[in-house]
Protein backbone atom coordinates (compact mmCIF):
# COMPACT_ATOMS: atom_id res chain seq x y z
CA UNK A 1 0.00 0.00 0.00
CA UNK A 2 1.73 3.51 -0.97
CA UNK A 3 0.90 6.34 1.17
CA UNK A 4 1.73 9.69 -0.35
CA UNK A 5 1.72 13.08 1.15
CA UNK A 6 1.81 16.48 -0.24
CA UNK A 7 4.48 18.71 -0.53
CA UNK A 8 4.13 22.33 0.48
CA UNK A 9 4.72 25.41 2.95
CA UNK A 10 3.67 23.17 6.32
CA UNK A 11 6.15 20.44 5.31
CA UNK A 12 9.12 22.17 3.74
CA UNK A 13 11.84 21.26 6.11
CA UNK A 14 13.52 17.86 6.70
CA UNK A 15 12.46 17.54 10.71
CA UNK A 16 9.03 17.47 9.00
CA UNK A 17 9.55 15.51 6.38
CA UNK A 18 11.22 12.94 8.10
CA UNK A 19 8.47 12.48 10.75
CA UNK A 20 6.29 12.19 7.93
CA UNK A 21 8.22 9.59 6.61
CA UNK A 22 8.13 7.72 9.99
CA UNK A 23 4.54 7.87 10.18
CA UNK A 24 4.07 5.36 7.46
CA UNK A 25 4.47 8.24 4.17
CA UNK A 26 5.99 6.11 1.10
CA UNK A 27 6.09 9.02 -1.27
CA UNK A 28 5.08 12.72 -2.44
CA UNK A 29 3.39 14.58 -4.44
CA UNK A 30 4.73 18.14 -6.14
CA UNK A 31 1.95 20.53 -8.12
CA UNK A 32 3.45 21.47 -11.11
CA UNK A 33 1.26 23.98 -11.81
CA UNK A 34 2.68 26.55 -9.77
CA UNK A 35 6.16 25.75 -10.09
CA UNK A 36 8.78 23.67 -12.28
CA UNK A 37 11.15 20.94 -10.83
CA UNK A 38 14.06 23.11 -11.00
CA UNK A 39 12.17 25.57 -9.26
CA UNK A 40 11.64 23.06 -6.70
CA UNK A 41 15.04 21.21 -6.72
CA UNK A 42 15.98 22.58 -3.37
CA UNK A 43 12.54 21.20 -1.92
CA UNK A 44 13.16 17.88 -3.80
CA UNK A 45 16.72 17.80 -2.21
CA UNK A 46 15.79 18.23 1.64
CA UNK A 47 12.48 15.11 0.67
CA UNK A 48 15.75 12.77 -0.23
CA UNK A 49 17.42 14.11 2.74
CA UNK A 50 14.40 13.30 5.06
CA UNK A 51 13.60 10.02 3.41
CA UNK A 52 17.16 8.74 3.26
CA UNK A 53 17.58 9.28 7.56
CA UNK A 54 14.17 7.18 7.73
CA UNK A 55 15.52 4.18 5.11
CA UNK A 56 12.88 5.15 3.32
CA UNK A 57 13.21 5.28 -0.90
CA UNK A 58 10.51 7.46 -1.71
CA UNK A 59 8.14 7.82 -4.71
CA UNK A 60 8.03 11.45 -5.94
CA UNK A 61 4.95 11.80 -8.17
CA UNK A 62 4.88 15.01 -10.16
CA UNK A 63 1.27 16.66 -11.38
CA UNK A 64 1.47 18.22 -14.54
CA UNK A 65 -0.04 21.63 -15.72
CA UNK A 66 -2.19 19.46 -18.28
CA UNK A 67 -5.29 20.69 -20.31
CA UNK A 68 -6.77 22.06 -16.41
CA UNK A 69 -8.03 25.81 -16.87
CA UNK A 70 -6.41 27.61 -14.71
CA UNK A 71 -7.32 31.32 -13.10
CA UNK A 72 -4.02 33.77 -14.00
CA UNK A 73 -2.48 35.71 -11.44
CA UNK A 74 -3.99 38.09 -9.13
CA UNK A 75 -2.11 41.02 -7.27
CA UNK A 76 -4.22 39.93 -3.99
CA UNK A 77 -6.97 37.63 -2.53
CA UNK A 78 -9.94 38.73 -3.82
CA UNK A 79 -12.95 38.37 -2.05
CA UNK A 80 -15.70 37.21 -3.59
CA UNK A 81 -19.53 38.32 -2.01
CA UNK A 82 -22.24 36.24 -2.58
CA UNK A 83 -25.05 38.31 -4.72
CA UNK A 84 -22.19 40.60 -5.76
CA UNK A 85 -20.75 41.01 -9.08
CA UNK A 86 -17.31 40.08 -11.18
CA UNK A 87 -15.57 40.68 -13.88
CA UNK A 88 -14.11 37.65 -15.80
CA UNK A 89 -11.69 38.47 -17.99
CA UNK A 90 -9.28 41.77 -18.88
CA UNK A 91 -10.03 44.44 -15.79
CA UNK A 92 -11.10 40.77 -13.80
CA UNK A 93 -10.13 37.77 -12.77
CA UNK A 94 -7.75 36.61 -15.66
CA UNK A 95 -9.03 33.32 -17.38
CA UNK A 96 -7.62 31.64 -20.68
CA UNK A 97 -8.97 32.86 -24.01
CA UNK A 98 -10.91 29.21 -24.58
CA UNK A 99 -12.78 29.72 -21.46
CA UNK A 100 -13.73 33.39 -22.12
CA UNK A 101 -15.03 32.50 -25.47
CA UNK A 102 -17.46 30.68 -23.64
CA UNK A 103 -18.94 32.30 -21.05
CA UNK A 104 -22.54 33.11 -22.15
CA UNK A 105 -25.07 34.25 -20.34
CA UNK A 106 -26.63 31.28 -17.79
CA UNK A 107 -23.10 29.31 -18.06
CA UNK A 108 -22.24 28.46 -14.35
CA UNK A 109 -18.11 28.84 -13.47
CA UNK A 110 -16.74 27.06 -10.75
CA UNK A 111 -13.54 28.03 -9.46
CA UNK A 112 -10.97 26.37 -6.75
CA UNK A 113 -12.17 22.84 -6.90
CA UNK A 114 -15.95 24.36 -6.57
CA UNK A 115 -15.66 26.14 -3.83
CA UNK A 116 -16.59 29.57 -5.37
CA UNK A 117 -19.84 29.49 -7.81
CA UNK A 118 -20.45 32.66 -10.37
CA UNK A 119 -22.99 32.32 -13.08
CA UNK A 120 -22.33 34.49 -16.26
CA UNK A 121 -25.35 37.41 -16.68
CA UNK A 122 -23.63 39.04 -19.84
CA UNK A 123 -20.67 38.62 -21.81
CA UNK A 124 -20.61 42.25 -24.66
CA UNK A 125 -17.28 41.16 -25.61
CA UNK A 126 -13.54 42.20 -23.76
CA UNK A 127 -14.83 40.50 -20.52
CA UNK A 128 -17.74 38.58 -19.21
CA UNK A 129 -19.54 39.54 -16.01
CA UNK A 130 -21.34 37.08 -13.83
CA UNK A 131 -23.09 37.12 -10.32
CA UNK A 132 -21.41 35.30 -7.08
CA UNK A 133 -23.34 32.45 -6.40
CA UNK A 134 -21.60 31.03 -3.84
CA UNK A 135 -18.57 33.34 -1.99
CA UNK A 136 -15.30 33.23 -0.43
CA UNK A 137 -12.03 34.54 -1.18
CA UNK A 138 -10.19 33.52 -4.54
CA UNK A 139 -6.29 33.27 -4.74
CA UNK A 140 -4.32 33.32 -7.82
CA UNK A 141 -4.26 30.25 -9.85
CA UNK A 142 -7.03 28.16 -9.24
CA UNK A 143 -8.99 25.53 -11.05
CA UNK A 144 -11.70 27.13 -13.27
CA UNK A 145 -14.34 24.34 -14.24
CA UNK A 146 -17.70 25.00 -16.71
CA UNK A 147 -20.18 22.39 -16.26
CA UNK A 148 -21.67 20.99 -19.53
CA UNK A 149 -19.29 22.85 -21.42
CA UNK A 150 -15.91 21.35 -23.37
CA UNK A 151 -12.88 23.42 -23.54
CA UNK A 152 -10.36 21.68 -25.63
CA UNK A 153 -6.48 22.29 -24.88
CA UNK A 154 -3.42 20.92 -25.36
CA UNK A 155 -2.22 17.45 -23.83
CA UNK A 156 1.13 19.10 -22.15
CA UNK A 157 1.80 22.53 -21.82
CA UNK A 158 5.39 23.82 -23.16
CA UNK A 159 5.82 23.89 -19.04
CA UNK A 160 5.21 20.03 -18.92
CA UNK A 161 7.28 19.57 -21.76
CA UNK A 162 10.23 20.81 -19.82
CA UNK A 163 9.43 19.17 -16.82
CA UNK A 164 9.28 16.05 -18.59
CA UNK A 165 12.69 16.31 -19.80
CA UNK A 166 13.78 17.25 -16.58
CA UNK A 167 11.82 14.63 -14.80
CA UNK A 168 14.82 11.99 -14.75
CA UNK A 169 17.65 14.11 -13.44
CA UNK A 170 15.00 14.92 -10.55
CA UNK A 171 14.22 11.31 -9.05
CA UNK A 172 11.11 11.48 -10.38
CA UNK A 173 9.03 8.05 -10.42
CA UNK A 174 5.47 8.89 -11.59
CA UNK A 175 3.93 11.69 -13.83
CA UNK A 176 0.27 12.63 -12.84
CA UNK A 177 -1.77 13.52 -16.00
CA UNK A 178 -4.63 15.54 -15.54
CA UNK A 179 -8.00 15.70 -16.88
CA UNK A 180 -7.41 13.20 -19.43
CA UNK A 181 -9.71 12.86 -22.09
CA UNK A 182 -8.81 9.74 -23.95
CA UNK A 183 -5.44 7.31 -24.69
CA UNK A 184 -4.23 9.72 -27.25
CA UNK A 185 -3.72 12.39 -24.22
CA UNK A 186 -1.62 9.44 -22.19
CA UNK A 187 0.34 8.12 -25.26
CA UNK A 188 1.49 12.13 -25.55
CA UNK A 189 2.76 11.99 -22.23
CA UNK A 190 4.13 8.25 -22.21
CA UNK A 191 6.61 9.32 -26.02
CA UNK A 192 7.80 12.47 -24.32
CA UNK A 193 8.83 10.39 -21.06
CA UNK A 194 10.67 7.80 -23.47
CA UNK A 195 12.51 10.39 -25.51
CA UNK A 196 13.50 11.95 -22.27
CA UNK A 197 14.82 8.42 -20.81
CA UNK A 198 12.18 8.11 -18.48
CA UNK A 199 10.87 4.48 -19.99
CA UNK A 200 10.57 3.50 -16.08
CA UNK A 201 8.76 6.11 -15.08
CA UNK A 202 4.95 5.49 -14.30
CA UNK A 203 2.37 6.67 -16.16
CA UNK A 204 -0.91 7.93 -13.82
CA UNK A 205 -4.23 8.83 -15.68
CA UNK A 206 -6.37 11.54 -13.45
CA UNK A 207 -9.92 10.77 -14.22
CA UNK A 208 -11.66 14.06 -13.12
CA UNK A 209 -14.54 14.75 -15.71
CA UNK A 210 -17.08 12.57 -17.45
CA UNK A 211 -14.97 12.41 -20.87
CA UNK A 212 -12.22 10.28 -18.68
CA UNK A 213 -15.52 8.61 -17.04
CA UNK A 214 -16.50 7.87 -20.21
CA UNK A 215 -13.37 6.85 -22.12
CA UNK A 216 -12.06 5.16 -18.87
CA UNK A 217 -12.39 2.11 -20.62
CA UNK A 218 -9.97 2.88 -23.33
CA UNK A 219 -7.17 4.78 -20.95
CA UNK A 220 -6.82 1.55 -18.75
CA UNK A 221 -4.35 -0.18 -20.85
CA UNK A 222 -2.11 2.89 -21.72
CA UNK A 223 -2.37 4.15 -18.08
CA UNK A 224 0.10 2.30 -14.91
CA UNK A 225 -2.22 3.64 -12.64
CA UNK A 226 -5.81 5.24 -12.62
CA UNK A 227 -6.18 8.39 -10.33
CA UNK A 228 -9.98 8.65 -8.68
CA UNK A 229 -9.67 12.59 -8.61
CA UNK A 230 -12.77 13.17 -6.57
CA UNK A 231 -12.08 16.89 -6.56
CA UNK A 232 -12.70 17.87 -10.17
CA UNK A 233 -14.92 15.22 -10.65
CA UNK A 234 -17.06 16.41 -7.96
CA UNK A 235 -17.61 19.39 -10.08
CA UNK A 236 -18.96 17.30 -12.82
CA UNK A 237 -21.99 15.78 -11.50
CA UNK A 238 -24.08 16.00 -8.48
CA UNK A 239 -21.88 15.29 -5.02
CA UNK A 240 -24.16 12.15 -4.35
CA UNK A 241 -23.58 10.48 -7.34
CA UNK A 242 -19.71 11.12 -6.93
CA UNK A 243 -19.94 7.58 -4.42
CA UNK A 244 -21.81 5.43 -6.91
CA UNK A 245 -18.81 6.64 -9.38
CA UNK A 246 -16.39 6.33 -7.58
CA UNK A 247 -17.88 2.61 -6.81
CA UNK A 248 -17.87 1.59 -10.33
CA UNK A 249 -14.46 3.15 -11.70
CA UNK A 250 -12.81 1.21 -8.66
CA UNK A 251 -14.40 -2.21 -10.48
CA UNK A 252 -13.51 -1.78 -13.57
CA UNK A 253 -9.95 -0.80 -12.48
CA UNK A 254 -10.06 -3.95 -10.34
CA UNK A 255 -11.78 -6.00 -13.27
CA UNK A 256 -8.97 -5.14 -15.79
CA UNK A 257 -6.23 -5.33 -13.05
CA UNK A 258 -4.88 -1.94 -12.76
CA UNK A 259 -4.23 -0.49 -10.09
CA UNK A 260 -5.94 2.55 -8.79
CA UNK A 261 -5.68 5.32 -6.30
CA UNK A 262 -8.08 7.46 -4.00
CA UNK A 263 -7.74 11.32 -4.26
CA UNK A 264 -9.32 14.36 -2.64
CA UNK A 265 -10.32 15.70 0.67
CA UNK A 266 -9.45 12.35 2.49
CA UNK A 267 -8.93 14.14 5.76
CA UNK A 268 -9.97 17.94 4.78
CA UNK A 269 -10.40 18.70 8.55
CA UNK A 270 -7.09 17.67 9.49
CA UNK A 271 -5.91 21.06 7.93
CA UNK A 272 -6.88 22.53 10.87
CA UNK A 273 -7.80 20.04 13.22
CA UNK A 274 -5.37 17.33 14.94
CA UNK A 275 -8.02 14.60 14.71
CA UNK A 276 -9.87 13.27 11.93
CA UNK A 277 -13.75 13.10 11.33
CA UNK A 278 -15.02 9.62 12.10
CA UNK A 279 -16.20 10.32 8.51
CA UNK A 280 -13.06 10.56 6.97
CA UNK A 281 -11.14 7.68 8.57
CA UNK A 282 -14.57 5.55 7.10
CA UNK A 283 -13.65 7.21 3.46
CA UNK A 284 -10.11 5.68 3.72
CA UNK A 285 -10.91 2.87 5.15
CA UNK A 286 -13.78 1.93 2.63
CA UNK A 287 -11.32 2.98 -0.40
CA UNK A 288 -8.83 0.59 0.53
CA UNK A 289 -11.21 -2.08 0.85
CA UNK A 290 -12.21 -1.47 -2.19
CA UNK A 291 -8.75 -2.14 -3.24
CA UNK A 292 -7.49 1.25 -3.77
CA UNK A 293 -3.63 0.47 -4.26
CA UNK A 294 -2.66 4.05 -2.77
CA UNK A 295 -4.13 6.58 -1.49
CA UNK A 296 -2.97 10.30 -0.66
CA UNK A 297 -3.81 13.62 0.97
CA UNK A 298 -2.77 16.69 -0.58
CA UNK A 299 -3.73 20.63 1.26
CA UNK A 300 -3.61 18.22 4.83
CA UNK A 301 0.39 18.19 4.24
CA UNK A 302 0.78 20.90 2.33
CA UNK A 303 -0.74 23.99 4.03
CA UNK A 304 -2.44 22.16 6.64
CA UNK A 305 -1.35 22.62 10.29
CA UNK A 306 -0.76 18.74 11.21
CA UNK A 307 0.77 17.12 8.56
CA UNK A 308 2.97 14.56 10.06
CA UNK A 309 -0.41 13.59 11.92
CA UNK A 310 -2.56 13.21 8.83
CA UNK A 311 0.04 11.00 7.62
CA UNK A 312 -0.07 8.87 10.77
CA UNK A 313 -3.97 8.73 10.33
CA UNK A 314 -4.35 7.87 6.97
CA UNK A 315 -1.25 5.13 7.18
CA UNK A 316 -2.64 3.89 10.15
CA UNK A 317 -6.16 3.49 8.92
CA UNK A 318 -4.82 1.73 5.35
CA UNK A 319 -2.87 -0.77 7.04
CA UNK A 320 -5.84 -1.22 9.11
CA UNK A 321 -8.24 -1.61 6.07
CA UNK A 322 -5.43 -4.02 5.03
CA UNK A 323 -6.08 -6.49 7.82
CA UNK A 324 -9.53 -6.25 8.05
CA UNK A 325 -11.78 -9.60 7.95
CA UNK A 326 -15.20 -10.01 8.72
Amino acid sequence: MEIYGTLGPACDDIATLEQMFRAGMTGVRLNLSHVTLRDAAAQIERLHRAASRCGVRPGLLVDMQGPELRTGSLPAPLPLTEGGTVLLGPGGIPVPEPVLARLLPGQPVLLDDGRLLLRVTENPGGAARAEVVRGGTLQSRKSIALPGTDVRSPAMTEADRANIRAAKDFGVTGVMQPFVRGPEDLLAVRAALDEAGGQHIRLLAKIEDLDGVKGLDDLLPAADEIVIARGDLGNALPLWDLPALQKRIAARCRAAGKPFMVVTQMLASMERSPVPTRAEVSDIFNAVLDGAASVMVTGETAVGRYPAEAIRYLANTARAAEGFAL
